[in-house]
């Protein structure tokens, strides 16, 4: 905490200084809102980048994470103004608190944000300093001691400093301990004393001058004799330190014989429940909502970029999270507001093996660590799972090895209204959603929503070519005459819609209403979106969602937005209607496969 006031009262002391009694000239306005950026780390791994963003974010302010190109991602601070950059770069460089390498950047070096999740800030001009250290200045400011009297701050002055604990070994007794260590260890040295803020240089292995200061910068802190040598006690201490994060999680390692897998787990949070091929389920034992799945299966490329596939449409794999995949392995991470769900698998020698950590939000300093622990002690055996193993008397269709698939928030059906894919739904099928999908496969955007008239229209992400697309009749329906509404009526259950058939109960709504057919059949909330057909299979109308209310309609009263009310909202979307041409009645199987290749499904994700 001193340190952070520390840095804070520099930090506003050089801001406020950059503008006091200085006249300001054009030229030099303009180059004060030049929108610059201190970059300070970038990595050629996505999921590397996005758990050394998080690292930063836990410490300081104003921390993004940028696609570079060429496979490259940058973590940097800002937006800032470039003096506030100069400011924020000089201070948290004296502090450690950033590499030394840092630098300023510009806008034009960077490329779509991949953090923090669903942000983006590039375009949005220069913020201010750090308002945390701002606060904290204040903060220091308004408790600091008042100044001591000259008897006690003389007394202050003479009073005796903490005495260094004794050494344990002498410096050459530790030096020949340091020699018997390991490459390994002697870099898992140097990765302690850059956890502990101490070490800023490259993992080596290699003691040089670099590591012995942040050596004796670690024992000075702790108040061990300096020497720049660490102790045998003093390594064991400086572990301590390291892992007490890991305290309380029982991380042991396991030998999974029937996944053939052997690794470190947290045996005190999750402890093994059962066999779902291609997964070993370890579910929580205690209060913290924790869960493992060990992945283990044979196969080749395909089946890896199968799974990777699968286990996006799975709840434990949040929409929102960093994600890679190459020839030979993935890394999926996804992230909400409950929690982080981290999945890493491979495929080497015909088998695909992996592991899945859920952990709880909010507690990134221990799951990194977890996740570093379980990935270096991974060892892969022999044996793969039995696709026949465990217990298959559990089955749904939502559920695929034992895990619940995503469901969206809502759905409801929609039409095609152009050769292009652009979609006619309903407007409470695109209300509070974080993503919109087309039959669970294509992202689409809200290019119009009318609340009035409850309808919207999409538009894909990328250019689709439908099988069939709506044509709308021209003349004025009859009453009485037979109709057809194409819908999901079962939220997606079943992968095609199902067809509803009734009548044209009137023209007009309950109280006179124009715009609306009223139509007497019996729908389904699914169904809501879906074209209404008339006997020579045009499109006369979209089923809208049963009005709310205090008083209920009978189940075979439903509405429909009329043609004229389609024209004005696909107009102000910039889109004409595709008028129907003259036909004869169409066959009930003619008019089948003209809905099916027209109506889709309409998906609205948290």
């Amino acid at each position: 905490m001193m340190r952070r006031m520390v840095v804070a009262a520099m930090l506003a002391t050089g801001l406020s200084g950059l503008t006091t009694g200085v006249a300001v000239t054009p030229a030099a306005a303009q180059s004060a809102q030049q929108v610059v950026w201190v970059q300070i780390e970038a990595h050629p791994s996505l999921a590397t980048a996005t758990s050394r963003a998080r690292d930063y974010a836990g410490s300081i302010e104003d921390v993004n994470g940028f696609a570079l190109g060429s496979g490259w991602y940058g973590i940097a601070l800002g937006p800032y103004v470039r003096e506030d950059a100069e400011q924020v770069l000089r201070v948290y460089r004296a502090d450690g608190l950033i590499p030394r390498d840092a630098y300023i950047a510009e806008s034009s070096d960077y490329r779509q944000q991949f953090w923090p999740v669903g942000a983006n800030v590039l375009n949005l001009g220069a913020g201010s300093a750090p308002d945390a250290l701002t606060a904290n200045t204040e903060t220091a400011t308004e408790t600091a001691e008042p100044a001591a009297e000259p008897e006690a701050q003389a007394a202050t002055e003479t009073a005796p400093l903490p005495t260094p604990e004794p050494a344990d070994e002498t410096p050459a007794e530790a030096r020949r301990g340091e020699q018997l260590l390991t490459s390994t260890e002697r870099q898992e040295l140097q990765v302690m004393l850059k956890w502990a803020g101490f070490y800023e240089a490259a993992i080596d292995g290699a003691f040089g001058r670099g590591t012995r200061n942040s050596m004796a910068a670690w024992q000075e802190a702790n108040t061990f004799d300096v020497t720049g040598i660490l102790t045998t006690q003093q390594r064991a201490e400086l572990k301590k330190q390291y892992n007490a994060v890991l305290e309380g999680l029982g991380l042991k390692r396991v030998v999974d014989s029937g996944a053939g897998i052997e690794m470190m787990l947290p045996t005190d949070i999750v402890a093994f429940d059962r066999y779902e091929p291609p997964f070993a389920h370890y579910e929580a034992t205690g209060d913290i909502p924790a869960k493992v799945l060990l992945i283990s299966q044979r196969g080749d490329q395909d089946t890896l970029y199968g799974l990777y596939d699968i286990m996006q449409t799975l709840e434990i794999v949040p929409l929102s999270g960093p994600r890679e995949r190459s020839n030979n392995d993935f890394v999926l991470i996804g992230e909400n507001g409950q929690m982080v769900s981290e999945t890493r698998a491979t495929l080497q020698d015909g088998k695909i093996k992996g592991f899945t950590l859920i952990w709880p939000a909010g507690d990134e300093e221990r799951r990194r660590r977890l996740i570093g622990e379980m990935e270096s002690s991974f060892v892969r055996l022999e044996a793969a799972l039995d696709p026949a193993a465990g217990d298959t008397g559990t089955q749904a269709i939502d559920l695929v090895s034992g895990l619940d698939v995503r469901k969206p928030r809502i759905a409801r059906s929609g039409f095609y209204v152009d050769d292009a894919g652009l979609v006619m739904t309903t407007s409470e099928a695109v209300q509070s959603c974080t993503r919109l999908t087309i039959d669970d496969e294509y992202d689409a955007e809200v290019v119009a929503d009318d609340a009035a008239t409850g309808i919207a229209v999409l538009r894909p992400t990328q250019t689709l070519a439908p099988l069939s697309v709506a044509r709308f009749s021209a003349g004025a329906p009859r009453l009485q005459t037979e109709v057809a509404v194409a819908g999901y009526s079962y939220d997606g259950v079943l992968n095609a819609p199902s067809m509803t058939f009734g009548t044209l109960a009137d023209v007009r709504g309950l109280q006179g209403e124009t715009g609306l057919y009223r139509l007497a059949m019996t729908t389904l909330p699914g169904d809501a979106g879906g074209p209404v057909f008339d006997a020579m299979g045009s499109v006369m109308g979209m089923l809208l969602p049963k009005p709310d209310g205090t008083r209920a309609l009978p189940d075979e009263v439903v509405f429909a937005a009329d043609v004229g009310v389609i024209r004005t909202v696909l107009a102000g979307a910039g889109v004409s209607i595709q008028a129907a041409a003259e036909t004869s009645i169409s066959e009930p199987r003619d008019l089948t496969d003209l809905a099916v290749g027209m109506t889709v499904l309409v998906s609205c994700w948290e």
